[in-house]
């Protein structure tokens, strides 16, 4: 039952290698120069974008309005975040000096 079973080894037939037949080494003298072959470039099916200065320009004007309207949002949201901190101080500095008083028995 705890004894380990192990799948039968593979009977597949082992592959055979065989040597293939090399010609005589040419001089030097007589062998052919190299040619250097280049990595073309695929072509690509998708159209090009092609930016005009005034469609950068837009782009540009875009991503400003983007930044100055998300620095806007973020700047309010900590503005919020602040005044309600401060509210928060200013209930418990009341509610501490009602309680010390209540307890004065005045």
């Amino acid at each position: 039952m705890f004894t380990p079973k192990y799948p039968p080894q593979d009977t597949a037939p082992t592959p055979t290698v065989t040597p293939t037949q090399t010609t005589a080494p040419v001089p030097a003298a007589q062998a052919p120069a190299p040619t250097q072959v280049l990595p073309v470039a695929p072509v690509s099916n998708r159209p090009t974008v092609q930016l005009t200065p005034g469609s950068a320009l837009a782009l540009a004007a875009g991503g400003g309005a983007v930044i100055l309207v998300v620095g806007a949002v973020l700047v309010s949201m900590l503005l919020a975040v602040a005044i309600t901190a401060v509210s928060v101080a200013v209930t418990a500095v009341v509610l501490r000096f009602l309680l010390t008083d209540l307890r004065k028995g005045h």
